[in-house]
């Protein structure tokens, strides 16, 4: 093992609250554990969970806590035979349970981590977990298949951006919605045909788009209302992929429908102690990874953000404000 001081940098929440801010302090350095990688962190990835929670908080969590669940790093230690092993660089999504990721250091059990190929860069790996993994577990539980109509909804968010990519390989029809100054651009990717969110004649142009047809299936991260809305524009027994809960549904809509609800959590891999779903995550990281590197799966543009604690304050702000078309990735380990 390298030499390691008995400290270390860490952006920090005292607490969960509507105006939050975050901190930059000295920390105790982790102890890996058996079957456990310690590993510098270069880079780490924001989601809108990591704001959202930074206000709410989360069951057992404890303060002051350490936010970000997604990121990239070097294992600086590791068991012997363990694979992967010292000097490899790996992704990884973390569990929402536990102290996060915006930390020079980090301890992550071996089995959940995905060694970067060749020629990929460590800030578009972090880029791509909760979003890329969110939208491959939609389309597996709604088991897109080829020929059907798919409404990818917020499709110029991250999550919204693979989907549409990952089912158009599928062979679905994808259409979304999406703030008009994007729809040329999820078009280049994939979309077949895209909607103004805040078009007033929304319902009415889904009508005109697909004919006699409905959509077979729903990928909606929004929630509330617009589920309720999305359910009604399912074929009978179509499908729904949930990213955000469920809100109270009318038990008219569901008799009309009988839609099949499937909720997407990817913190379930972690909250249930499931080995097989970590592990799942981890093919699914290879996958994200290999995509992109080959050209295949276009990644999220990204802006940079620096490893201070205003800034990442700043930029967790502007997730729950909404609309990002870009990933926020943390550069942890200066260059």
């Amino acid at each position: 093992m390298v030499n390691l001081a008995n400290t270390m940098q860490a952006i920090t929440l005292a607490k969960a609250e509507d105006d939050f801010t975050l901190l930059k302090q000295p920390i105790t350095m982790p102890q890996r554990h058996d079957s456990e990688l310690l590993i510098r962190v270069e880079y780490v990835g924001l989601n809108p969970i990591d704001a959202k929670l930074a206000k709410s908080d989360f069951t057992d969590w404890q303060y002051p806590h350490i936010l970000g669940l997604d990121a990239v790093g070097t294992v600086v230690d590791a068991p012997l035979g363990v694979s992967p092993n010292i000097g490899d660089q790996v992704m990884w999504h973390a569990n929402i349970q536990q102290q996060g990721m915006l930390a020079e250091y980090v301890a992550v059990p071996n089995f959940a981590v995905s060694k970067l190929p060749e020629g990929l860069s460590g800030e578009t790996a972090a880029a791509l977990p909760c979003a890329g993994m969110a939208a491959l577990f939609a389309l597996d539980k709604l088991q897109i298949k080829e020929g059907e109509n798919l409404l990818v909804e917020a499709g110029a968010g991250a999550v919204g951006q693979f989907a549409i990519q990952f089912a158009k390989q599928r062979g679905a029809t994808v259409f979304s919605t999406a703030a008009k100054n994007t729809h040329a651009y999820l078009k280049k990717i994939g979309a077949d045909e895209c909607f103004d969110y805040k078009d007033k004649n929304l319902l009415k142009k889904f009508k005109m788009a697909l004919g006699h047809s409905e959509f077979d299936a729903v990928i909606d991260s929004i929630g509330g209302d617009n589920t309720i809305r999305n359910i009604g524009l399912v074929r009978f027994c179509g499908k729904i992929a949930c990213l955000n809960g469920l809100p109270a549904l009318p038990p008219e809509l569901l008799f009309s429908k009988a839609p099949v609800i499937n909720i997407v959590s990817l913190s379930g891999a972690w909250l249930t102690h499931s080995l097989c779903a970590q592990q799942k995550m981890s093919f699914m990281g290879k996958l994200l990874m290999n995509s992109v590197n080959d050209g295949s799966i276009k990644a999220p543009a990204i802006i940079s953000i620096p490893f201070e604690a205003d800034e990442i304050t700043q930029a967790l702000h502007r997730q729950l404000q909404g609309g990002l078309f870009a990933k926020q990735v943390v550069h942890v380990l200066k260059e």
